[in-house]
């Protein structure tokens, strides 16, 4: 009996033991527990009714070289307010363009009133090259795009050394001389820009296929078909550019480059000694004058040619 109670004590005991340790170590993990995460703030979504892209607004009317686009149409108004959305909102090749346009126009221009051409045609030229010396994967070159069989037959030197489609005053009269021609065949400026686009031939074909010579009612490839409209969307945005959000300052333009002619009747064997004893470098000299495809220019009997140098320094041509 006595040690069934002292057996019953030290259970008893042993589970008082058991308590307080459970007490203490359940005290020892809530002491030394990680603190509770944060709550995190709550994430408001942006209200998207108070960001929007408008649709833009079309002119009542417009026109193109003098002759009426017909927006009366519907199918002309939607294929018009299509390639103006398209043109707006590719805000970075518009802006560039409208930079570009203060230091190239000025050559353009007279050049286009010099041979008869509507003013109206040097937006072609944005729309063809953004006016930018570009090579098209048809390999077309420079701002007018010409093919070379094209620009040899308007005149234009292609060779290894010298390529004038790079030439922007050459090419501009070349671009004049097929206008010129493209008017005289079809009898008015729209289809003569659209043979600009797939050529007198190709268009010639569709005339007489489809026995209709409104370009806006011939059904055309879709390049041609959008190439018209591209051009007097090109108008509108370059002669009102504030109305669709385009505010550029007359310092953000590119100004036009300062530039003096040294008439060459002469070979050049190396164009980068020639640069520096003219004061200037190798890299302003093909800047001003693309149209010169290597090191060096030897000229045919009875050839002349006109490089341009920037006047007095490098910086000059940039004043």
């Amino acid at each position: 009996m006595r040690i069934a109670l002292i057996m019953l004590s030290m259970v008893v005991t042993l589970l008082g033991v058991a308590i307080i340790l459970l007490f203490q170590t359940r005290q020892i993990l809530t002491s030394t527990a990680m603190p509770s995460t944060p709550s995190l703030p709550e994430v408001k979504h942006p209200d998207l009714t108070t960001y929007a892209l408008p649709s833009l607004p079309i002119p009542d009317s417009i026109s193109l070289a003098g002759e009426a686009i017909p927006l009366s149409l519907t199918d002309i108004r939607e294929r018009y307010e299509f390639e103006l959305l398209v043109t707006v909102y590719r805000q970075s090749a518009t802006i560039v363009g409208l930079k570009r346009a203060a230091r190239w126009f000025p050559i353009i221009e007279p050049i286009l009133k010099s041979q008869g051409i509507p003013d109206d045609f040097k937006y072609l030229c944005v729309v063809e090259s953004n006016l930018a010396n570009a090579i098209s994967p048809s390999k077309a070159v420079g701002f007018w795009q010409f093919l070379e069989g094209t620009a040899i037959q308007y005149g234009l030197e292609v060779n290894k050394n010298v390529d004038e489609r790079y030439h922007v005053e050459k090419a501009t009269i070349a671009a004049s001389k097929y206008l010129k021609d493209a008017y005289k065949k079809f009898g008015n400026w729209t289809l003569a820009a659209a043979s600009y686009n797939m050529g007198m031939t190709g268009l010639q074909d569709q005339i007489s296929q489809q026995e209709e010579n409104d370009y806006y009612k011939l059904k055309l490839n879709v390049e041609t078909s959008r190439y018209i409209l591209r051009i007097a969307v090109t108008k509108e945005l370059f002669e009102h550019p504030e109305q669709y959000g385009f505010n550029l300052s007359k310092e953000e333009l590119y100004a036009p480059y300062k530039t003096r002619k040294l008439l060459i009747q002469y070979n050049i064997p190396d164009l980068v000694s020639f640069a520096k004893e003219q004061g200037s470098s190798f890299y302003m000299l093909k800047e001003l004058n693309p149209w010169l495809r290597s090191n060096q220019l030897y000229l045919s009997p009875q050839k002349a040619y006109e490089i341009l140098l920037p006047i007095n320094d490098e910086n000059a041509a940039h004043r």
